[in-house]
């Protein structure tokens, strides 16, 4: 599901100051599209990923940029074994 910036705002309960910063600091990216930036349901949840380290555990911008970092590079890993085991059975007799 796409959004525009309103929606994503609304969703992720999200001040727009709050929203230009991350964006500017390049923890949210959204989609640029020809109506404009659009959101996802993954731009939520990071989102509220954000604010939870923020709120809850107390990370700092340095920490919170490590974190979210080591997280994508999670995320990448996963797909890429994903996109291994699935050659794999293509590839197998």
């Amino acid at each position: 599901m796409s959004m525009n910036k309103q929606e994503f705002l609304a969703s992720a309960g999200l001040q727009v100051q709050t929203l230009e910063l991350w964006l500017e600091q390049r923890w949210l990216i959204p989609r640029q599209t020809a109506a404009g930036v659009q959101f996802t349901e993954i731009d939520i949840a990071r989102a509220r990923l954000i604010r939870d380290l923020k709120d809850d555990i107390g990370a700092n911008d340095e920490g919170i940029d490590v974190i979210l970092h080591l997280t994508d590079q999670l995320h990448g890993l996963r797909r890429a074994l994903a996109q291994l085991r699935g050659d794999m059975k293509e590839s197998s007799p």
